[in-house]
C-alpha cells in the first residue's frame, strides 16, 4: 500500500439474531457479534482473538457468552512448557506403530474434533454482506486523504518475500538391540539377578541407546553405565522425541507434513488445492453427514482458504512470515489431513483440521494438536515472542469439546476482563455456571476499553477519519449506538488502527 502502510478494514453486523448450535444442536440459541474483514494485519487480528474474537475465513466473531446457549471460552496452551500427557503419548505410539508396521488401528475415533468457524460448530454467514460494494477497497485506501490527528496506524507491511515450502519427516532410522542377559546375583535364588529399581533399568537402557547411537554416528567415545549424565536423568522426554520416535529403515509407511501458504495461495498450494479439497468433501460427508452437493468447492475455499490476513514478515519473525497456511498431511504421497492454522506474532492459532475418514482411528484430531505445538515451539526459536498455541473455544458444557482442557499448561480468557487464567482455577466456576467470570478480582474491569468513541477511526467515502470527525460529517447520524458497540467489542487498541467502513 501506499506509504508502506497496511490496513484493517471491517464491516460490523451486530449480533442480535440466534442461529443454530453446532454443540447442543439448540436451533436459535447461539449468539455472537460477527463483522466481515476485508483485509486484516496479523497483529490487529492477535489483538482480536485476545479478546475472543475468532475468524471463519473472512468473516471475524465473538461469541455473546451470557446469552449464547454454549458458552465458547478463548484457550491458549503454553507451548514451551508443554509436556505430552499419557493420552498424547499413546496417540504419538499409535501413529508410530501405523507408519513403522503398517497396522491401521481397528474402530472409530471417539475423537476430539478441532472445531472452526466453519461447519456446524460455526457462525452462519451473515446475510449483511455485500463484498461487492467496496471493491477494491484496499487500493483506494492506500490512495485516500486521511484527516486523522495524532493517531498511529497499523504497522508497516513487510515486503514480499518467496514462497516458503516447509517439510517435516516423521521417519527417521532406528537401531535397535537386544537387552544384554542379566548376571547371576545374590538373593533368595542365585541363579536368578537381584532386584533392580525400574529408575536404574531405565537409565541403563538410555545409556545403551546413546552408545548404540554414537557407534552408528561414527563416534568412538565410551559412556559408562556406573556414570550417568545428570541431563538424562532428571528431564523428561520431550514432545519432539516423541514425534520424532525412531523407526526402522523398512517402515511400512511415510509420513510428511508440508507448510503451504494459503494467502496469497502458493505455488504449492495451488498444485495441491483438489487433492486437499476432495479429503474435506469426504471428511464433511463422513463426519458431519453432510449430502455429496453439500460441501462445494466454494464454501471450501470461503471457510478454509480465504483469509483476511495478509502476509507480512519481519527481521524478529518466523522465516516463513506471518499469515494464514495450511499444514498437510502427506502419508505415501497422497493428502490424508490438512490442518488449517494461523501464524500471528505471539502465537500459532489452530483454525481447522479435516482428514480422510479412512484414517479416523489414528485420532489425528489430537495428533495435529501435538504437532502443532511442536511447530510453535520451533518457530519460537526464530522469534522469542511466538510462544503460545491457540486452540480455538474451550466449551466446557459440551463434553466432547473438553478435551482441549488436557493440553497444559493452558489458560481460559476471562471474558469480562480479558486476562489470561490457569485453566485449573476455572474448571471449578465452570462446574457450576455455564458462563463464569475468571478474574477474582471485583475491582476489576477492561483495561483496553476505549472510553471516547470519538476516537475511533472510519473509512467514510475513501477518507480516513475519527468518529468523531464522521460524525460532524453526518449530522443526525443515528449509528453511535452500533459504532459504540463494536469500539466496545474491539476495544482501545483495535478501534484506533481498524478502518470501520462507513457507507
Amino acid at each position: 500500500m501506499a506509504g508502506n502502510k497496511s490496513y484493517t478494514i471491517v464491516e460490523y453486523f451486530g449480533g442480535d439474531d440466534g442461529y443454530r448450535c453446532g454443540y447442543c444442536k439448540n436451533q436459535i440459541g447461539n449468539f455472537s457479534h460477527g463483522m466481515w474483514s476485508h483485509t486484516m494485519t496479523v497483529q490487529d487480528y492477535q489483538d482480536l482473538i485476545d479478546r475472543g474474537w475468532r475468524r471463519s475465513g473472512k468473516y471475524v466473531y465473538k461469541p455473546i457468552l451470557k446469552k449464547t446457549c454454549c458458552p465458547q471460552y478463548t484457550i491458549r496452551c503454553h507451548a514451551l512448557k508443554f509436556q505430552p500427557s499419557k493420552s498424547h503419548k499413546k496417540i504419538l505410539k499409535k501413529m508410530s506403530k501405523f507408519i513403522s508396521k503398517g497396522e491401521l488401528p481397528k474402530g472409530e475415533d471417539n475423537g476430539e474434533p478441532m472445531d472452526s468457524g466453519c461447519g456446524e460448530a460455526g457462525p452462519r454467514e451473515p446475510s449483511k454482506v455485500k463484498c461487492p460494494a467496496i471493491k477494491d477497497i484496499q487500493n483506494e485506501v492506500a490512495e485516500c486523504p486521511a484527516i486523522i490527528e495524532g493517531q498511529t496506524k497499523a504497522g508497516d507491511a513487510a515486503p514480499t518475500g518467496s514462497e516458503t515450502s516447509q517439510k517435516d519427516p516423521v521417519s527417521v532410522p532406528d537401531v535397535r538391540t537386544a537387552a544384554a542377559a542379566p548376571k547371576p546375583g545374590m538373593g533368595a535364588d542365585p541363579s536368578r539377578p537381584p532386584c533392580r529399581k525400574a529408575k536404574d533399568l531405565r537409565k541403563e537402557r538410555r545409556l545403551q541407546k546413546e552408545q548404540i547411537r554414537q557407534h552408528t554416528d561414527g563416534v568412538s567415545s565410551i559412556v559408562s553405565p556406573a556414570q550417568p549424565t545428570p541431563t538424562h536423568t532428571n528431564q523428561p522426554k520431550p514432545l519432539e522425541e516423541f514425534i520424532n520416535e525412531s523407526l526402522p529403515e523398512n517402515s511400512s509407511h511415510c509420513l510428511e507434513v508440508r507448510l503451504v501458504r494459503s494467502n496469497p495461495p502458493s505455488t504449492q498450494f495451488k498444485a495441491s488445492f483438489d487433492a486437499s479439497y476432495q479429503v474435506y468433501k469426504l471428511y464433511q460427508m463422513a463426519i458431519h453427514k453432510d449430502p455429496p452437493d453439500k460441501p462445494s468447492e466454494s464454501q471450501f475455499r470461503r471457510f478454509l482458504c480465504d483469509s483476511p490476513l495478509e502476509a507480512e514478515y519481519s527481521p524478529d519473525g518466523p522465516e516463513v512470515g506471518y499469515g494464514s497456511f495450511h499444514q498437510q498431511y502427506w502419508l505415501d504421497g497422497r493428502i490424508v489431513a490438512v490442518g488449517v492454522i494461523d501464524i500471528l506474532p505471539t502465537c500459532v492459532s489452530s483454525v481447522y483440521l479435516y482428514y480422510h475418514p479412512d484414517f479416523a482411528s489414528l485420532s489425528l484430531g489430537s495428533y495435529s494438536a501435538l504437532r502443532e505445538i511442536a511447530f510453535t515451539r520451533q518457530l519460537q526459536k526464530q522469534s522469542p515472542k511466538l510462544s503460545y498455541y491457540y486452540l480455538g473455544f474451550y466449551i466446557h458444557s459440551c463434553p466432547k469439546m473438553r478435551y482441549k482442557g488436557q493440553y497444559r499448561p493452558s489458560d481460559l480468557l476471562c471474558p469480562e476482563t480479558f486476562v489470561w487464567v490457569p485453566i485449573e482455577r476455572c474448571l471449578p466456576q465452570l462446574e457450576n455456571s455455564r458462563y463464569a467470570r475468571f478474574n477474582q478480582d471485583p475491582d476489576a474491569g477492561d483495561a483496553r476499553v476505549l472510553k471516547d468513541v470519538g476516537r475511533a477511526l472510519v473509512l467514510y467515502r475513501r477518507t480516513v477519519m475519527p468518529y468523531a470527525a464522521y460524525s460532524r460529517k453526518r449530522k443526525g447520524s443515528s449509528d453511535e449506538t452500533e459504532v459504540q458497540q463494536y469500539a466496545g467489542l474491539v476495544g482501545q487498541d483495535c478501534a484506533e488502527r481498524i478502518l470501520l467502513f462507513r457507507s
